[in-house]
């Protein structure tokens, strides 16, 4: 699904059961690595359980251990869950060769998020100051970026039909006694792999073509 006009972007499907620490450390040593012509790419994969926790984090933020293994990391937020039965999508974009902000990264991935929920029939939107996508009273999707060198890395999760009682056991983003929700709750039994390919439908549209690649000096 990728858009044949885009040669500058590759999708790479990881599969499920996909090590979290591993994950980050090769997200990480792509971006170290990038040079101005390196493709973007964009990652889908299922985690096994663990709790992650944004670099201004904080631990209380961990209400009871119950088993999952916490990895302290260096995208901003506070603390979320990954588990199976979640959508888990990385977007290693270079934001200046594209013309992209932040913020423009950030209301993009919202959108793209909106557009896959309307299409699976569920009404979802944002909320100011609360970056992720909410069903109800409920989130449904949580962000989370890094930029290195202005070029992304994380992403975003979406929880499809996963069991959300690890939630129970942090404030999810920081927030004490958020509901979280997943796809299953609406009457939805896509599995994760159908949801992905219409995220993607939804999100490799709305990235803005390459403006340049810079020419680098020898």
């Amino acid at each position: 699904m990728i858009p044949p006009d885009d040669p500058m972007l590759q999708v790479r499907w990881l599969g499920a059961g996909v090590d979290y620490a591993r994950t980050w450390e090769a997200m990480r040593a792509f971006t170290d690595a990038r040079t101005a012509d390196t493709p973007d790419e964009i990652w889908l994969l299922q985690h096994p359980p663990v709790f992650t926790l944004g670099q201004a984090g904080k631990p209380e933020h961990l209400l009871r251990d119950i088993g999952v293994p916490l990895v302290k990391i260096d995208r901003g937020g506070q603390i979320t869950y990954h588990g199976p039965g979640q959508l888990v999508t990385y977007l290693l974009i270079d934001l200046s060769r594209r013309g992209l902000k932040v913020r423009e990264l950030v209301h993009l991935m919202e959108q793209a998020l909106i557009e896959c929920l309307a299409a699976h029939g569920i009404v979802a939107e944002r909320r100011q100051g609360a970056p992720g996508v909410y069903a109800g009273e409920a989130k449904i999707a949580a962000l989370g970026l890094r930029v290195r060198n202005g070029c992304s890395y994380h992403g975003l999760s979406l929880n499809v039909d996963m069991d959300l009682t690890p939630f129970a056991a942090i404030n999810p983003c920081g927030y004490a006694g958020l509901a979280s929700a997943r796809m299953l709750d609406f009457g939805v039994h896509d599995d994760v792999e159908t949801v992905g390919q219409r995220l993607l439908a939804s999100l490799l549209p709305l990235l803005p073509p390459i403006r340049h690649i810079a020419q680098e000096t020898t």
